[in-house]
C-alpha cells in the first residue's frame, strides 16, 4: 500500500468516525415536544420536504438567482460523481472511451461551475462580506477534487496519486467546516418535514399558494 493510499484510508476512517459522532448527537437530541394537536401527515410532510419544497420556484433565494442555482446543482452532482468514481477507479474498472470522455467532460463543466461560484463570491461585495475562510477552502478543495478526478479518468496513473491525496485532504476537512452539511442537510430537511407535516402546512393544498 502506497503512503498516499494509506493517508486516504486513515482520512476516510477519521471522517466516518467524526460524522458518526455528529449523527449520534443528532439522534440523541431527538425531537422537542410539540404539544399542538396534529392536523396533518408527517410522512407526507417529510416527502414534500425532500421533493416539492426543494423546487427553485418555492425558494426565493433560488428563483431570483437561477444561473447560480443551476451551477450549484451541477457542482453538487459533480461532487457526488467524483466520490463515486474514486472508488470505481480504485477498483481498476475500465470505462468505454465514450463514457470516459463523457464523465470527464461533465466534471470539467462542474468544476467550472464551482470556479464561477467562487469568483462570484469574491467579486460581489454582499457575498464577500458574508463569507469566511471556510467558504473559500471548501470550494477550492471540492473543485480541485473534481478536476483531478476528471484528469485521472483520462490520464489514469499520472494523476492517481494526486487524486487520492486531494480526496484524503477533503475527507479530513469535511468534519471541520461547512462541508459536513452533507449530514446536517438531511437532518434539517427531515426536521422541517416532520414539523410542518404534523401541523398540516406541508404539503400545501392544491388550492393554496406554496
Amino acid at each position: 500500500m502506497t503512503w498516499y493510499t494509506l493517508f486516504f484510508v486513515i482520512a476516510l476512517l477519521v471522517c466516518m468516525a467524526s460524522l458518526s459522532f455528529h449523527l449520534v448527537l443528532l439522534i440523541k437530541a431527538g425531537n422537542p415536544p410539540d404539544y399542538a394537536t396534529p392536523s396533518g401527515s408527517i410522512p407526507a410532510g417529510i416527502q414534500y420536504s425532500f421533493t416539492g419544497a426543494m423546487s427553485p420556484v418555492k425558494k426565493e433565494s433560488a428563483f431570483l438567482h437561477l444561473p447560480t442555482y443551476t451551477a450549484g446543482i451541477i457542482y453538487h452532482l459533480g461532487t457526488f460523481l467524483s466520490v463515486f468514481l474514486i472508488f470505481i477507479l480504485w477498483a481498476d474498472v475500465i470505462f468505454p472511451p465514450a463514457l470516459l470522455w463523457g464523465l470527464a467532460s461533465y466534471l470539467l463543466v462542474s468544476a467550472l461551475c464551482g470556479i464561477s461560484i467562487l469568483v462570484k463570491r469574491i467579486i460581489k461585495k454582499g457575498l464577500r462580506e458574508l463569507s469566511n475562510p471556510d467558504d473559500y477552502i471548501s470550494n477550492i478543495l471540492v473543485t480541485v477534487f473534481q478536476i483531478l478526478t476528471g484528469l485521472t479518468l483520462v490520464y489514469n496513473t499520472v494523476f492517481t496519486p494526486w487524486l487520492i491525496l486531494a480526496a484524503g485532504l477533503l475527507l479530513l476537512y469535511i468534519p471541520l467546516g461547512k462541508l459536513k452539511h452533507l449530514l446536517y442537510f438531511f437532518a434539517a430537511r427531515w426536521q422541517l418535514g416532520l414539523f410542518y407535516g404534523r401541523r398540516g402546512v406541508w404539503p400545501p393544498l392544491k388550492n393554496q399558494k406554496p
